[in-house]
């Protein structure tokens, strides 16, 4: 067998495969390099734009700044509701690793309390995580410190400083002005149904009561914006661009805060109200009710204990009685009532009856009678307010008829909300007999007419109510909306608030007024006015009307004795006035639950108020805007 031959290597053909290869890889790599570089100027520049703002989004955060809010003054310039500095301690939930562990460790390191805890769980639940949620206010130094020196142990969890809400007067007005109290879930709702939730995106806090909720949007004021840049663990670097919040407008009030605390004092120790109107604008110049309580509480968040303390109170502490307590107006209305009957005719100056103390008629076994059991004797209608006779009322509304005195009543504002620039009020009730066959599915009976001819049976009134409709009877027919607010600060500049006219009442025989008007003078100044003792000796002319309401019924052939009888059944104690009688500046209502006779109670209080007031007046404190 021949021995096998070695193949020669073809080299020529080894080099034409290794160029043809290496021209390959040149053009898939220069298909990369294409593909690379079509790539980097799709992002580099064709969607330039949207990556470079996506990129600012990580760099760049733009946070809401909270504005300043208005501050809210008296008419002599005196702060009612302040803005004061407070540290607290803020979460960003998504920052914080494990927060059950952050809750456990901060509740001892700084004390916090279980109702400190429960209210973060609640606020928890109404934001979203990157936004911070508070979960102690008003931290002392004492725990700023604490807290900056183990910081570093707790991140997404900082001491934030910020101006909160601060009543330096306290329960003095409470009812009044109201309180700012955290955004609730409720709030939050009505805040995006306005259309208002992107101004509150740095707020914490929100009108609750009062002038503070009513005047809210004019309080606020407008949020602000600014733009920084952070690192790539949240930390600011620095600010780029700022945009000011624009601050909450400040208020005047009508209110005079010094007679409010007369009023105040002269009220301790007796649940009721009142209410001193200006009867030349409407102006309110003191709104008081009592008891009251401390609005800095619900600022910061009421404790369990304290809240439900108020909400059980029996005194209800939590109810502003001048414009949502509804009491029975007793006689304070009988010029009301007088006026009615002069311009229909029942009755002239010169009608007179005899009182005899009881009051029957005919075919009708029940007798009504008078306060005073022997009666007053001959009596017309001048005499009947002063004395406040029971029995001339009684027939002047037998004669009337409720439909007449419901209209009639209706236009002085009783069973209607008078207007006030404050959400928290009653209408009351003014009653007729459309209502009560609504009401009780009842017809209306001739004794009930009676009754309301002394201001009882049915009919209540709201103490602002009973100062509106003595201001509409003193300035003879016109008619204002009573108002809180005075005015407002721009450019340091006050403007005044326009008084809030309503239709006029037009009697056929404006002579009618002064009729009733001078008998409300005689019920102070007469010899025998019912609150002739309560204004011995001023310096000043008034006018006026006792009330006293009954709480309970008494039976024909039982007497009232206060000394034996039930404190929530003693009656109540009312009064209207106004002064001075020529021309009036100040009305002043009264109203108090079970302290006994309107003329030995409540006028006293009123002649408190107005003795201030006039002497006060030289001041200019009080002048007509």
């Amino acid at each position: 067998m021949p021995p096998k031959r070695i193949t020669i290597r073809d080299h020529t053909a080894e080099a034409n495969l290794f160029a043809r290869r290496t021209v390959i890889a040149l053009l898939g790599i220069a298909a990369l390099i294409v593909t690379l570089v079509s790539n980097l100027y799709y992002l580099q520049v064709t969607k330039y734009t949207d990556y470079q703002t996506r990129s600012n989004g990580n760099r760049i955060k733009v946070l809401p700044v909270a504005p300043n809010r208005g501050l809210i003054y008296d008419r002599n310039g005196l702060l009612l509701a302040e803005n004061r500095p407070t540290f607290s301690l803020e979460v960003i939930p998504e920052q914080v690793t494990d927060l059950e562990a952050s809750l456990t460790s901060l509740s001892q390191l700084l004390d916090l309390s279980e109702d400190d805890i429960s209210d973060f769980r609640d606020e928890l639940k109404n934001h979203r995580r990157f936004r911070p949620v508070s979960l102690k206010a008003r931290l002392s130094h004492e725990e700023v410190a604490l807290f900056s020196a183990h910081q570093h142990k707790y991140p997404g969890i900082s001491v934030e400083a910020r101006l909160t809400r601060h009543y330096p007067y306290a329960e003095t007005l409470t009812h009044l002005l109201g309180y700012v109290a955290r955004i609730n879930k409720k709030d939050l709702q009505k805040l995006i149904e306005g259309g208002q939730a992107e101004n509150y995106a740095a707020t914490y806090n929100i009108g609750k009561l009062g002038v503070e909720k009513f005047h809210e949007r004019k309080l606020h004021g407008e949020v602000g914006y600014q733009e920084v840049e952070v690192n790539n663990q949240g930390r600011i670097i620095r600010t780029l661009k700022f945009q000011p919040p624009v601050p909450g407008e400040d208020l005047v009030l009508n209110v005079d805060v010094r007679l409010q605390q007369v009023i105040q004092k002269a009220l301790e120790g007796y649940r009721g109200s009142v209410v001193v109107l200006d009867p030349r604008n409407g102006g309110v110049m003191a709104l008081y009710s009592n008891p009251s309580y401390n609005p800095n509480l619900f600022v910061h968040g009421i404790s369990s204990k304290d809240y439900q303390k108020l909400l059980q109170s029996r005194d209800r502490p939590l109810i502003n009685r001048a414009t949502q307590g509804q009491y029975p107006p007793a006689s304070t209305v009988k010029p009301h009532l007088a006026l009615l009957g002069l311009e229909q005719g029942v009755i002239t100056e010169e009608t007179r009856m005899f009182d005899r103390g009881t009051y029957k008629l005919r075919n009708v076994e029940r007798p009504w009678r008078d306060w005073k059991k022997w009666g007053h004797g001959w009596v017309d209608v001048k005499k009947s307010i002063e004395v406040s006779c029971d029995i001339f009322f009684y027939d002047l509304a037998y004669k009337t008829g409720i439909d007449n005195i419901s209209d009639m009543m209706t236009q002085f504002g009783f069973g209607d909300y008078t207007g006030i620039d404050l959400y928290e009020e009653s209408a009351a009730n003014m009653p007729s007999r459309g209502w009560k066959r609504a009401r009780y599915n009842e017809p209306w009976y001739i004794g009930d007419t009676i009754s309301v001819g002394i201001g009882q049976s049915y009919w209540t009134s709201t103490p602002l109510q009973l100062a509106k409709s003595v201001t509409t009877l003193v300035n003879r027919g016109v008619r204002f909306v009573p108002q809180v607010l005075r005015g407002h600060y721009t450019d340091n500049q006050l403007h005044l608030a326009a008084p809030k006219e309503l239709q006029p009442i037009v009697l056929n025989s404006p002579e009618n007024w002064d009729v009733v008007l001078d008998a409300m003078h005689g019920t102070v100044n007469s010899e025998h006015g019912t609150a002739r003792n309560a204004f011995k000796d001023t310096d000043y002319i008034s006018a006026g009307k006792t009330g006293t309401a009954q709480v309970i019924g008494i039976a024909m052939d039982e007497e009232y004795d206060e000394e034996t009888i039930a404190d929530h059944h003693k009656d109540n104690a009312m009064y209207i006035g106004y002064a001075p009688y020529d021309a009036p500046e100040i009305v002043v209502t009264v109203a108090m639950e079970n302290a006994g006779g309107g003329s030995s109670q409540a006028a006293p209080i009123a002649r408190k108020v107005m003795d201030y007031y006039f002497a006060n007046k030289e001041s200019g404190n009080y002048a007509a805007k």
